[in-house]
């Protein structure tokens, strides 16, 4: 499925938008014991590029009692807010509702704090989106692989992908709570493995896809989530299975240990 030339246009078009965007909350609630949904809608969203379901953006986090005034005077003239890496879960223009999922992790970030405390009329800044991770599906069957960072991105495929794709998709939460609904095709088979440490490595993916009968056909991937699995996920297919690179999106989103930041520098210095 190739994408749309009219999502292509609306790309181009708001690549020249200037400036990040100033969200408000419309709602805010736990969907599940380790996820938050905030559901942001107003004026600010007018023009915002629809199909971005999956892709990333940029978050901007005021700080703590700041007032909305000075927020947006910072956005224009600094200093510059804490930015964080998040993904668009849905849009809907019908609308204008932009929903962002978070995961709870308590005070420990500023993104985490700011969505466990978010409720009406609070505020955040958005720059983005960027594109969608998939954008064509051709494949003779998907494989999806997340953990709780990466859960919006692989549910915004599954929804995304023809209604008769084949397929696996493998979801590692915190808890037998943290079970989200998706619309995935009903040829994805879906499973869910717990790792209540989330903060302490895991190899239960690897097992899981080292354990599992490898389809025949060619196969397109849709895989994120915390570094140090991913880095197995990724020598496997490529060193084992063979899977082309340009058939495999799988990406690091953050690393045990370090903050984004501290994780952006590590992955452009080629230490991840």
């Amino acid at each position: 499925m190739a994408l749309p030339a009219t999502m292509r246009k609306q790309g181009n078009k708001n690549a020249g938008r200037a400036g990040p965007r100033l969200l408000s909350v419309k709602t805010a609630w736990r969907l599940t014991p380790n996820m938050i949904r905030v559901v942001f809608a107003g004026p600010e969203l007018a023009g915002f590029p629809e199909g971005r379901e999956g892709a990333n953006c940029k978050l901007m986090i005021p700080e703590p009692n700041e007032t909305k005034d000075r927020f947006a005077e910072r956005l224009k003239i600094g200093p510059a807010p804490v930015r964080r890496t998040y993904t668009v879960r849905k849009f809907d223009s019908a609308t204008q509702e932009l929903t962002i999922d978070f995961v709870a992790h308590g005070d420990d970030g500023p993104a985490s704090r700011w969505a466990s405390h978010a409720k009406s009329g609070d505020f955040l800044g958005f720059g983005g989106p960027g594109m969608p991770k998939l954008v064509e599906f051709s494949a003779d069957w998907y494989l999806v692989a997340a953990d709780p960072s990466a859960l919006p991105v692989a549910a915004a495929a599954l929804e995304a992908m023809p209604r008769d794709a084949k397929g696996v998709a493998i979801f590692e939460v915190t808890s037998q709570e943290d079970r989200q609904e998706i619309d995935s095709p009903e040829g994805i088979a879906v499973h869910w493995l717990i790792h209540p440490y989330p903060h302490t490595p895991s190899t239960a993916q690897e097992a899981f896809l080292r354990s599992m009968e490898w389809p025949a056909g060619r196969v397109q991937t849709c895989i994120a989530g915390e570094s140090g699995v991913i880095r197995s996920l990724r020598g496997f297919l490529a060193n084992e299975k063979h899977v082309p690179r340009e058939d495999t999106y799988i990406a690091g989103y953050w690393k045990i240990g370090l903050i984004e930041d501290e994780h952006q520098v590590a992955k452009r210095t080629g230490d991840l």
